[in-house]
């Protein structure tokens, strides 16, 4: 019995003959690839054809890589997006004030800033330092240029050009930074695109280390135990 794809057998035959895909053939047709794969069993190539056919299946591979490429990249982006509105619903429902604002940086400053003697922390990334920098400021009334900078980079790092790096986002004159150093165990090893070494800010005053870890501890106690 044939098949209701019969009619087209000659005709496919002839398309594959000329080095074009099965993929190409199914999706035009609508004929199944057990049934093509059948009819072309007996189809030689030339070298030539074959050389085609396979340069036809590299560019259908590099075309569905591209669009699976901007397919992930807009699920991103719409991720991001809601995530984004989210974050903005979350952030109007919660008071703009000093406590709060005291509490954030508390929670900031339990993650990354040091625990002994002084009042300091180190980041690679700058918006994270201008946060602590404007909390602070704000919070306790001390200006920025009373503290202490320092860069820590990879020996293949520009000392110049970070130190004018930094102290564009931190709003200092690039003479604040007052040390610099380079670690020597990555001498030999290049440093990867968008790192800008770790900047070190030193504020020296104990009471406020005190007075964050006090207001973490009590607030990760009150979350720990339910209260």
């Amino acid at each position: 019995m044939k098949s209701k794809w019969y009619e087209y057998k000659n005709e496919v035959i002839e398309l594959r003959k000329q080095g074009v895909s099965m993929t190409v053939i199914h999706r035009k047709y609508g004929i199944p690839k057990s049934t093509l794969s059948g009819w072309f069993k007996g189809v030689k190539l030339t070298e030539v054809q074959r050389t085609r056919l396979m340069k036809s299946k590299q560019d259908g591979w590099k075309k569905a890589r591209e669009n699976a490429h901007v397919w992930h990249k807009a699920q991103k982006n719409i991720r991001l997006e809601k995530a984004r509105s989210e974050a903005q619903s979350i952030y109007q429902s919660i008071p703009t004030s000093d406590e709060v604002l005291e509490l954030s940086l508390a929670m900031l400053y339990f993650g990354e800033g040091s625990k002994k003697n002084t009042t300091a922390m180190g980041a690679s990334d700058p918006f994270m330092l201008q946060f602590f920098l404007a909390s602070v400021e704000r919070l306790y009334a001390i200006n920025r240029n009373d503290f202490r900078f320092d860069l820590h980079l990879r020996h293949d790092q520009d000392e110049e050009e970070l130190k004018n790096f930094w102290a564009s986002k931190l709003c200092i004159e690039p003479t604040k930074i007052a040390y610099v150093v380079k670690d020597k165990r990555t001498i030999g090893k290049p440093t990867r695109d968008g790192y800008n070494g770790v900047c070190l800010i030193t504020i020296g005053k104990i009471e406020i280390l005190r007075r964050l870890k006090a207001l973490y501890t009590v607030y990760c106690t009150s979350v720990i135990e339910g209260t």
